[in-house]
């Protein structure tokens, strides 16, 4: 009865742990379902994120490419302004030169115009002399002229007096054949040819006082002639007798200076000028001497301070450098042959000051490519082209 009644209070659990067990298994599976929903979606979005970061990745590398090629060509234009800016400070610089050059230049051409100025109103004072002298000269030709027809005016009225003097002569002579009463008449007659005898003597009288008036005048303007045709030939004597001095002085200096570059045989003279290479002055497209360029320059100046101390100081003498280049193009440092020439001549010009050479004594001057003493294409015409010219003349 126990046993029964024991039997009847035991609980049976086993369906309860089966549906607790179905339960929990139910909320696992509904885990694992959520775990793997969000493992596809958790796999999703690290696709899609490694993706982005490979496109990031690419994005980044192109951009560092980009900057790398920023840099490089921030590299290249410092590079370039560096660069520029050397050669602005270079072109600066040579502005700077070519302005002093310009001023030298510009003051030298002022003191030239001002000489010039001087010398054409000495000479507009010599034409003005020559043209009040010409002046004199026709008035007495036009006194003379008007002499010469009062003479002639006077001889036609004693050539009408002398026909008179024969008409009423040979009245008288018919009327002395006449009677008695016309000697009266013929006494008229003798006493008009007596009249017209007067007449004709004071008008003789007078004519030779014309004439020798005439004489003096013609004397007076044959001798202005004279002394104007002997002034010219004096003042064309002085210039020729000043020329052929300073011609000897030429000659002198070129001999001189041809002895002393004798050790250089492309040295030469040509008629008045000396001709000097540039090779032996300045290295190509520079208008610097150089160290054998400043020996041959000091030669030049020393010769010619020897020379000059033996010219008068009425010869107002110059020493014209006249600078040349062939016919090719420059394209450094030099905007054109024209600057390269006219740089190299006043370079060797201040460099004969320096030698103590009187600036007032010296000219520079560049003609460029345009003044060839051999026009042909080849090297050897270009290297004689490529010259510099010595003139002694006078200003």
């Amino acid at each position: 009865m126990l046993l029964v009644n024991r039997q009847r209070r035991t609980v049976d659990i086993w369906p309860g742990f089966v549906d607790a067990l179905a339960a929990m298994l139910m909320v696992v599976m509904f885990v694992l379902l959520l775990f793997s929903v969000g493992q596809f979606l958790l796999s999703d979005a690290l696709v899609g994120r490694d993706l982005t970061l490979d496109q990031l990745r690419n994005r980044i590398t192109g951009l560092a490419d980009v900057l790398a090629m920023e840099r490089k060509e921030k590299s290249d234009l410092q590079n370039r302004l560096s660069s520029l800016s050397g050669e602005l400070e270079v072109t600066l610089k040579n502005r700077d030169e070519v302005g002093k050059r310009l001023a030298d230049m510009t003051l030298r051409a002022q003191g030239s115009a001002s000489e010039l100025q001087r010398v054409e109103g000495e000479l507009q004072l010599a034409r003005n002399s020559i043209a009040d002298k010409e002046q004199t000269l026709q008035q007495q030709r036009d006194t003379i002229a008007d002499t010469e027809q009062g003479l002639q005016q006077q001889r036609d009225t004693i050539t009408n007096l002398e026909t008179e003097r024969q008409r009423l002569q040979t009245s008288l002579e018919a009327s002395q054949q006449e009677t008695a009463q016309q000697k009266a008449l013929v006494g008229q007659a003798q006493d008009s040819v007596s009249d017209l005898n007067d007449q004709i003597a004071a008008l003789n009288e007078q004519l030779a006082r014309v004439n020798q008036v005439l004489e003096v005048s013609e004397a007076k303007l044959q001798n202005k002639d004279v002394e104007i045709e002997d002034l010219g030939q004096r003042l064309n004597l002085a210039m020729a007798d000043k020329v052929e001095e300073l011609s000897r002085y030429r000659s002198d200096f070129f001999g001189k200076l041809r002895e002393a570059l004798s050790d250089n045989p492309d040295v030469r003279i040509e008629g008045d000028r000396f001709v000097l290479p540039s090779e032996v002055l300045f290295s190509s497209a520079s208008a610097d001497l150089d160290k054998r360029g400043t020996k041959e320059i000091s030669t030049v100046a020393r010769t010619l301070k020897e020379i000059t101390k033996q010219i008068p100081d009425d010869i107002d003498w110059v020493l014209r450098v006249d600078g040349h280049t062939d016919r090719r193009s420059i394209r450094r440092v030099f905007a054109s042959n024209w600057e390269l020439s006219s740089a190299r001549a006043i370079s060797i010009v201040k460099y004969m000051i320096s030698q103590g050479i009187p600036a007032e004594h010296l000219v520079a001057a560049g003609f460029g490519q345009y003044h060839p003493i051999d026009p042909g294409d080849s090297e050897e015409a270009y290297r004689r082209n490529r010259r510099i010219e010595l003139k002694l003349t006078s200003r």
